[in-house]
């Protein structure tokens, strides 16, 4: 039995990145060694194990052959015949393919290494095209080395078309969409992980509403906050595909909610200071802006990233002042005597006379 540091942990360690966990592989051992030893079994589609004190994950090495459609047509062999390059063929990419013993030695049969000295996304072999999700992975693998001046191969690509083209994509399950859509939404990058999808063809088939704007994705790459470049990302989109692709992909609710505020309110944005104080009290409420401030304050930033592309006017230090003014707490306004709609009404009118103030109303 041989064990030996892979993937990712490698990959990081060679760049100078922090590794965020590791993964193991075993050679020349078998399940009941494995569990006589005390790792506990828990993969379900083929023999993955936790360490009994790091709970690290340690997989057998294995094989796969291609059976069916769609990432989820594999066979395994996990047998203790398959060797550690035998494993790493099975890969992704060559920067992912590279193995580390216990002594230190660096196993690199695709030459990995070279790829990311020459900052590469490239494929181990033609068994790429056998699992839809690695278009998705390699999407965001750009969005997250992109800083780093990493680009996708040449013939990677090509192959990456010939899966769009051959229908593999039509085959990916939502939930596994969304798990590397979100992923790349926390990247340094996430720009790039459209980019990439639009070059290929996946876009147009997992995202046909979505269009890319490289001044908007450009301008937002300052974002860091997954919920805004979400948003972000769906701007321009109609509020009926916006739900659709939510609900495709089953979008947790505060991403869904964010981006339906952005495109419902930035055209009232850019506009408010045209109205009346009513219409911005109006305006402050429907934003829900009093009770959830930090995701108004999200929508505001979101905004004004939009009008400098577009060059429209930047309404956010008038919104601010009105909401700084009109943010009236129930604690402050006297309520003694009041009830229900009366409670409501006073509030609102608190509000209202407090924006009616502003010096922006008496120019």
């Amino acid at each position: 039995m041989k064990i030996y540091l892979v993937g990712g942990a490698v990959r990081d360690q060679l760049l100078g990145l922090p590794i965020q966990e590791k993964d193991w592989v075993v050679v020349g051992a078998t399940v009941n060694e494995m569990l006589q030893q005390g790792f506990r079994q828990v993969g379900k589609d083929f023999p993955v194990f936790l360490h009994p004190k790091t709970h690290e994950e340690y997989a057998l090495a294995r094989v796969e052959r291609k059976i069916g459609k769609g990432y989820t047509g594999f066979d395994f062999d996990a047998s203790s015949s398959v060797t550690l390059e035998d494993d790493l063929l099975r890969r992704d990419l060559t920067i992912n393919a590279m193995a580390l013993s216990a002594e230190g030695e660096l196993i690199d049969p695709f030459h990995g290494k070279e790829d990311l000295e020459n900052k590469i996304l490239r494929h181990v072999s033609k068994a790429f095209v056998e699992d839809p999700v690695r278009i998705l992975r390699i999407a965001r693998f750009a969005a997250r080395f992109s800083q780093f001046g990493f680009t996708v191969a040449p013939e990677t690509m090509s192959l990456m078309k010939e899966m769009v083209n051959a229908g593999e994509v039509d085959a990916l399950v939502a939930e596994r969409v969304w798990k590397e859509w979100e992923k790349a939404l926390n990247e340094k990058n996430p720009e790039k992980f459209f980019e990439v999808l639009f070059e290929c063809g996946a876009l147009q088939v997992l995202f046909p509403a979505i269009q890319l704007n490289e001044n908007l994705m450009k301008a937002s790459s300052v974002i860091s906050d997954p919920e805004m470049q979400f948003a972000l990302s769906l701007f321009g989109v109609s509020l009926v595909d916006i739900t659709s692709i939510c609900d495709r992909y089953r979008v947790p609710t505060i991403f869904r909610e964010l981006a339906i505020l952005l495109t419902t309110f930035y055209p009232v944005y850019i506009k408010i200071t045209e109205y009346p104080a009513e219409y911005l009290l109006d305006f402050l409420q429907k934003t829900d802006s009093f009770r959830r401030d930090v995701r108004f304050k999200k929508f505001l930033k979101m905004c004004e990233i939009i009008a400098a592309v577009y060059s429209q006017p930047q309404s956010t230090a008038f919104i601010m002042q009105a909401f700084e003014a009109a943010k009236i707490s129930y604690l402050e306004a006297d309520l003694k005597g009041l009830t229900g709609k009366q409670i409501g009404e006073l509030i609102y009118q608190k509000r209202l006379n407090a924006i009616k103030a502003l010096s922006f109303y008496h120019q």
